[in-house]
């Protein structure tokens, strides 16, 4: 067993307003928590999530609810993996939406090089899709604290939406100089 350190926090938020709660999820979220059940969440312990969870609980208890943070290790080996496995989960399901938008990615730019649409105002568009993409993809890889299965194939699938917004690209700065 490693001993891997874990943050847990237990918390309750009324129910009204919604969004107080939907704010407390989506920022535990946001960190990487893994819920062992509703209101008990999971993270590995550093100085930036034990920062962050004192500060979420000082927003729960300005929403009137209740929260612990306490530090946690597995029981034993397979505890521990139990939880690895649940964080690395969270992390492939995450990859695997990345790589859907990489496919629909490469599609619209192939059907922009099938209709011979090699505009500027396109291959900006597209530009900033992969610079979406790969924002996603960092913030995927700052979340990703196990090494989850699909990280290699989703680095793999950014770099071939790299190069095919570069032929794109060229495509468009080829066309440009025909017409110039």
């Amino acid at each position: 067993m490693s001993d891997v350190i874990w943050l847990l926090l237990t918390y309750k938020v009324p129910p009204e307003p919604a969004a107080k709660r939907i704010s407390v999820w989506r920022k535990l979220k946001g960190m990487g928590a893994i819920y062992l059940q509703n209101g008990v969440c999971l993270l590995p312990k550093t100085d930036d999530h034990v920062r962050r969870l004192k500060m979420l609980a000082n927003d729960i208890s300005e929403a009137h609810g209740e929260s612990v943070i306490l530090e946690t290790l597995g029981l034993d080996a397979g505890q521990e993996d139990k939880v690895i496995v649940r964080f690395k989960a969270d992390r492939d399901a995450a990859y695997e939406e990345f790589i859907d938008k990489c496919d629909d990615f490469e599609r619209e730019v192939a059907k922009e090089i099938t209709a011979n649409h090699y505009t500027y105002a396109e291959l900006e568009e597209n530009d900033v899709d992969l610079k979406k993409l790969q924002g996603w993809l960092a913030k995927i890889r700052k979340l990703d604290f196990y090494g989850g299965t699909r990280a290699a194939e989703a680095e793999e699938r950014l770099k071939a939406c790299e190069a095919v917004l570069d032929d794109y690209a060229r495509r468009v700065f080829d066309a440009h100089e025909e017409n110039g």
